[in-house]
């Protein structure tokens, strides 16, 4: 019997390479959206998606407009 493949991950946001250009760490994001690490981490990972109401707590924390977290759809 097959294994069934995995689901691929789609990248839906930029968290990642956004707190990378802002040197900022997981924890220091957690902390100003008062959420956990572990929920930045799974964010920035794909592995769940914000709400709405988040992306634009992390935007203003950030201080970026909320569409550069995201992956745009039209190139």
């Amino acid at each position: 019997m097959a294994k069934k493949k995995a689901p691929e991950k789609i990248k839906i946001n930029r968290l990642k390479v956004i707190l990378a250009e802002k040197e900022m760490t997981h924890k220091q994001l957690a902390e100003k959206v008062k959420k956990t690490p572990n929920t930045i981490t799974r964010i920035c990972n794909n592995e769940s998606q914000p709400t709405l109401k988040l992306l634009r707590e992390i935007a203003i924390a950030l201080n970026v407009d909320i569409r550069e977290l995201l992956v745009p759809t039209k190139g």
